[in-house]
């Protein structure tokens, strides 16, 4: 099945694709850039291709709310956080945020009932 490639995946990628993962779509962009528009203060963290996983990103919201999906190349979420005027990093260098560890807790305590 051909899908088309939007926001330049293939071409800014390349040939490669992480030899266990599925390649990054045209969908995963736009669950990142739909995520962003509809949440406050959002900043994308890159993450290192490895040898399971494509290239990802996460998208982290004022709150720690957060979602990750595949996008090809460091190069595309780049150039979606340029367009969308938001910041983008190197998780390696960087680090997560800490309010996306704040987020995890409060879900984790939230789904065990209180209980922690």
């Amino acid at each position: 099945m051909r899908w088309r490639d939007r926001y330049g995946i293939r071409r800014l990628r390349g040939n490669r694709v992480a030899r266990f993962d599925r390649e990054a779509t045209d969908a995963d962009i736009e669950a990142l850039i739909e995520f962003a528009r509809s949440r406050r203060g959002v900043e994308f963290y890159v993450e290192p291709e490895t040898f399971a996983t494509d290239t990802t990103a996460v998208a982290v919201a004022h709150d720690g709310e957060w979602t990750r999906r595949r996008v090809g190349s460091p190069a595309v979420i780049l150039r979606v956080a340029r367009d969308l005027a938001l910041p983008v990093y190197d998780v390696q260098l960087t680090g997560y945020p800490p309010r996306m560890r704040a987020y995890n807790e409060r879900r984790r305590r939230a789904e065990s009932g209180g209980l922690a």
